[in-house]
């Protein structure tokens, strides 16, 4: 058995020195330094300044980065790094206009780096793309209109497909899933598909409820917060100032993650000047344990075996017996599973001694009330479901969901992913009510599901899609197994992508394609009812309002929620209750429809949208209210110890996980610094430890390949990718999101959701 010196085990948190590219505390002045290299880019600069200082503020610009919540009352400067960055890479004053298109061919920017597509500037009028000459040349807005809906009204609603990333407001994502299904479709795949269905999916399974069962309220209230993969530094920095404030009145916090991020090692706060000027970091994470990939499953079974044998030798004193008794089912099941594993298999599949997973254990047992964290390195697993099922176990034996200070919460990615979902973009029947949307406009929607993105896109390689509309994002890059689908989208009859800034998505045009250029975040929604507001829902359920205030960069620009409403109209057959232009003209009539058709979370919503720190819709499990089949919140028997679909296998064999720098959002790639993880330059990286560096031979800058070992009959390779040392369990190997998604095939997913396994792909390196 290994110590609690095993060198997976971070209890100091201080510089590690194996890991000679792990410096800084995340914060302090390399935040303000990442900030102002994008600031100074920005000519408009006086308009970005003033946005900023409204950023996530009531009656403000609500950030089109994180969902992190937006508090009631805001700090002086309510933002980060990631939400500056986001905002003034959207405030670009270059134009990416008919004079760029003219200039570059499509065969030409296929060579462009993706951040160079990005800092072409914003689109500023609706493109067609030419065939003959290889390029994106101007339409007007009539002739894209009309030639899209008549494209689609013309095929069988089941052969389109209608994306979203998390961008759109509640507004714009209510219209596109009624435009859906009034045209007799469910195919409405969503950014969420790639990165956190697993929870909707699942937890809704396990407790009743597709979301987090947590407000911003309970982290003041919390007495210990694990995590589990999830890096609050890169995706949710706002989180820190939360960690910081709970760490400062005793809160433990204990973090499993392959990787040390900095994030959750401490943290410079950038608003309190005497950090700054001492540059004395608040330590964030009091254990720090780096679990192997896959080996959440372990851990917390491991963890789970020491709270059963304490219970034994004090009965009563550990678990909350009445709470099991009253309010779950599944528990002698799940018991009698977890007491037949073997300490020498979990402490196999999990990377950790048995002294490491019983010290977290005993830090979770002397905490009263307990936050779980998770990010999507526990959900992009093939068994992600299982992950997430022993995380509630954990959580249910004491009793820590449903009360205050207490729960399980997601930390979401995109600023409206879950929202969107809310007002119903979903392939599923469940996700908008049928009977309302009879009631109210006389529509007979599909009882037949529709195509999550796994399956529309294998839609694409079989030939059965045939058009595909995107409300923002870069959906092909950010797809796993990209190289083989690139080939396929261009037999689509239709691509449509409705963008604030050139991506690579644009690059692989259907027969017809169209680029329409929409208002960002930021800009001025002028319609004909006057300036509009648009609403979205952050990871804890909160409703917020947004107006922008910069001028939009150009007067050919018009609103997602326009743009939705104009295809939906030319595509659908007259219906005097679908009123497209009037709800194009005035926000507030959607509201008011989105309020009829889900009341429960949205009565009253015009009247309560700007209130400070948003509205809550509820949720049921917050008040032990299990909508589960059986009524009960479910305890999950663990069946194995492990979420790897597949171990990697061999002497050169690994398992890769992909990254985000701090220097992207999602696949907006900003520059090249990951400043938190002190790696700079080339995205073309991948990362290893020092020891197995040595067992292979392998130099530091060496050029390597990687071989998928995932066989399916397509051979999936990357090459030209630089060796570099950094503190990783053994058997791990790690690179960047989405540079490396091609080693990931389609079909590598989580079984019941079908999310990308993004996080535990086995490869092999190839020198």
């Amino acid at each position: 058995m290994t110590n609690s010196n095993n060198k997976n085990d971070h209890s100091s948190m201080g510089q590690d020195p194996n890991t000679p590219y792990d410096k800084g505390p995340a914060g302090g002045w390399g935040s303000l330094r990442g900030v102002s290299e994008i600031f100074g880019e920005v000519h408009g600069s006086t308009v970005a300044a003033k946005i900023l200082s409204t950023l996530n503020k009531p009656g403000g610009v609500m950030c089109s980065s994180c969902a992190w919540a937006k508090p009631a009352n805001p700090s002086k400067f309510e933002f980060c790094e990631n939400g500056a960055k986001a905002t003034l890479w959207e405030l670009d004053e270059k134009r990416a206009d008919a004079n760029f298109f003219e200039q570059h061919s499509i065969t030409e920017l296929k060579t462009w780096h993706d951040h160079d597509l990005e800092k072409a500037g914003r689109l500023s009028e609706p493109l067609r793309y030419d065939a003959e000459r290889d390029r994106y040349v101007p339409v007007s807005w009539d002739v894209a209109i009309q030639e899209i809906g008549a494209k689609l009204a013309a095929m069988d609603p089941k052969e389109a497909v209608f994306y979203s990333s998390g961008h759109a407001g509640l507004e714009a994502s209510y219209l596109y899933a009624l435009f859906a299904r009034a045209m007799g479709h469910q195919n409405l795949p969503q950014s969420s598909n790639m990165c956190h269905e697993t929870t909707s999916v699942n937890l809704k399974t396990f407790v009743g409820t597709p979301v987090g069962t947590c407000t911003l309220e309970d982290f003041e209230h919390c007495d210990a917060i694990f995590f589990f993969g999830q890096n609050t530094g890169t995706n949710s920095p706002r989180f820190l100032h939360t960690l910081k404030a709970a760490v400062k009145r005793g809160c433990k916090i204990v973090t499993f993650n392959p990787i040390r991020e900095r994030g959750l090692i401490e943290f410079v706060d950038p608003q309190n000047i005497m950090q700054m000027i001492t540059n004395n970091p608040t330590e964030i994470s009091n254990k720090y344990y780096q679990v192997k990939p896959g080996g959440d499953i372990a851990v917390i079974a491991g963890m789970m075996k020491y709270l059963l044998a304490r219970e034994e030798m004090a009965p009563g004193a550990i678990l909350d017996q009445d709470f099991i008794a009253a309010e779950t089912t599944g528990f002698e099941e799940t018991v009698e599973k977890v007491n037949a594993f073997d300490w020498d298999d979990i402490e196999a599949e999990s990377g950790l001694s048995r002294t490491m997973i019983e010290e977290a254990a005993e830090i979770y047992i002397q905490a009263k009330n307990v936050i779980g964290i998770y990010g999507m390195g526990l959900t992009q697993h093939v068994d992600g479901w299982l992950n997430l099922g022993m995380y509630c176990n954990l959580l249910l034996m004491r009793g820590n969901i449903g009360r205050l200070g207490a729960g399980i919460s997601p930390v979401r990615g995109h600023s409206n992913v879950q929202g969107q979902r809310t007002v119903g973009i979903g392939e599923k029947s469940s996700h908008m009510p049928a009977d309302k949307l009879h009631e109210l406009f006389g529509i007979d929607a599909p009882a037949e599901n529709g195509k999550n993105i796994v399956q529309a896109s294998q839609g694409v390689l079989d030939g059965s899609i045939k058009a595909m509309l995107s409300l923002g994002g870069n959906l092909l890059r950010a797809l796993p197994d990209n190289e083989r689908l690139e080939k396929g989208w261009s037999n689509l009859d239709l691509t449509v992508h409705i963008a604030t800034k050139l991506n690579r998505s644009h690059l692989a045009p259907g027969k017809v394609s169209y680029i329409l250029p929409c208002l960002g975040r930021t800009d001025i929604d002028q319609q004909q009812n006057g300036p509009q507001a648009i609403s979205m829902e952050d990871t804890f359920s909160h409703i917020y309002g947004s107006i922008g205030t910069a001028e939009p960069p150009s007067d050919q620009v018009r609103s997602e929620t326009a743009i939705v409403a104009a295809i939906a109209k030319a595509t659908l057959p007259a219906n005097p209750r679908l009123r497209w232009d009037d709800w194009a003209a005035n926000y507030d009539l959607i509201r008011d429809l989105i309020a009829e058709t889900f009341p429960h979370d949205f009565s009253d919503f015009n009247n309560r949208m700007m209130q400070p720190g948003g509205f809550y819709r509820g949720n049921p499990a917050r008040e032990r209210e299990w909508k589960t089949e059986s009524g009960k919140a479910q305890f999950t028997a663990p069946t194995k110890l492990s979420s790897l679909g597949q171990h990697p296998s061999g002497d050169k064999a690994f398992t890769l996980i992909t990254l985000r720098s701090n220097d992207q959002f999602n696949t907006t790639i900003y520059g090249f610094s990951d400043r938190l993880r002190g790696l700079e330059g080339s995205r073309e990286i991948v990362l290893i430890n020092r020891e197995e560096m040595a067992r292979l031979g392998l130099q530091e800058g060496q050029i390597v390949s990687l071989f998928s070992q995932v066989e399916d009959g397509n051979v999936r390779q990357i090459d030209g990718l630089k060796v570099t040392p950094y503190d990783l369990p053994d058997g791990t190997v790690a690179g960047y999101y989405p540079e490396l998604n091609p080693l990931v095939p389609l079909s590598y997913h989580e079984k019941n959701s079908l999310t990308p396994a993004y996080k535990g792909v086995p490869v092999e390196i190839r020198q």
